[in-house]
């Protein structure tokens, strides 16, 4: 017998919250969110190319495609019961230019990639990103002169390329840019032509953060990165004007909204999700990517389980999906 005194618990009142947490069937009654494939979006990168595919070194296990392997991506994505790709291109640096032309090109890659995926798996939404950054000679997300970022001139060159893009195929327009004005801008352009079904996935609280080195890499614009890009993205000291960006975004016609990154930013999701009422999604970016699979490759953590569990965070937040380069794997697991 212990000599350890026995405490009193009467303060518990009977209540013993662990009751629910000893069993499996227990703990699956009481779970408060779900993460399902549907929840899962899976951004892919597209390249020039015949069944070419080329590794991105700071993204181990994420490849840039070509537009015929990006087809049989996005029937591995429908098979999986993931809804929507989100295309991102890796356009040949002798198509870049400091006036981004490219990125209204009616025949780009972005362009004939949304309309061979739309003609093969038109029952996969097709999410196209628009900004300069992937298409400019020096990085920018936006037009450069004298060294400032033109607002309102970037915004006439991301309305041109989102309309081809809705030729193209694109069942969604995602603005990436974080420019003023451009939902207004690009919700009446897409209206006039006809286009009034397409929705607007707006990145309405992007942060200018480190997190997004390994994508720069992936879509070649890193290297070619001159200056930075807190001008025009938010200040992560921020959270209060991460609302008045969304709250402007809804308001000029934004079908549903992004914040990213995603983990340094939940509480950003949460404020998001109690003040507004519309669809929120999170981009795990590439730099969270990265930092697990390095880390799990290190023996640092258990990759498979830190995969979970960041997953569900963003879901525990308020999101109502999530953009993950693990998309794929895990909708698979998760259907299991």
């Amino acid at each position: 017998m212990s000599n350890w005194p026995k405490h009193d618990m009467s303060f518990l009142g009977g209540r013993r919250l662990r009751r629910t947490r000893q069993s499996a069937w227990s703990r699956d009654m009481v779970r408060e969110t779900e993460l399902l494939p549907r929840d899962l979006i899976w951004p892919l990168f597209v390249i020039e190319g015949q069944n070419e595919r080329t590794e991105i070194k700071t993204m181990p296990g994420v490849e840039r495609l070509s537009i015929d392997l990006m087809v049989e991506a996005a029937k591995q994505a429908r098979d999986a019961g993931i809804p929507a790709l989100a295309i991102f291109p890796n356009t040949p640096g002798e198509l870049r230019s400091e006036s981004a032309e490219e990125a209204y090109n009616p025949n780009n890659l972005m362009c004939r990639v949304l309309a061979a995926i739309k003609d093969a798996v038109p029952e996969i939404g097709l999410i196209a990103d628009v900004a300069l950054d992937e298409y400019s000679a020096n990085g920018q997300d936006g037009l450069v002169r004298d060294g400032a970022i033109l607002n309102d001139e970037t915004v006439d060159a991301m309305v041109r390329s989102a309309i081809v893009q809705a030729r193209a195929g694109a069942d969604i327009i995602a603005p990436s840019d974080m420019m003023d004005g451009r939902v207004a801008a690009i919700r009446s352009a897409l209206d006039d032509e006809g286009f009034d079904q397409v929705q607007i996935m707006s990145y309405s609280a992007k942060y200018a953060s480190c997190f997004y080195g390994p994508f720069r890499e992936a879509v070649g614009s890193g290297s070619r990165l001159q200056g930075d890009k807190r001008t025009y993205q938010m200040d992560y000291a921020n959270s209060d004007e991460a609302l008045r960006e969304i709250e402007q975004d809804i308001a000029e016609g934004a079908d549903s909204i992004m914040v990213k990154p995603g983990l340094p930013y939940l509480d950003v999701i949460r404020r998001a999700k109690d003040a507004f009422n519309v669809p929120i999604y999170a981009y795990q970016v590439s730099g969270e990517y990265a930092m697990i699979e390095f880390a799990g490759r290190a023996g640092a953590i258990n990759r498979d389980a830190a995969v979970l569990e960041s997953l569900w965070s963003f879901k525990r937040a308020g999101a109502n999906g999530i953009l993950t380069y693990y998309a794929l794997e895990m909708a698979r697991k998760l259907a299991k």
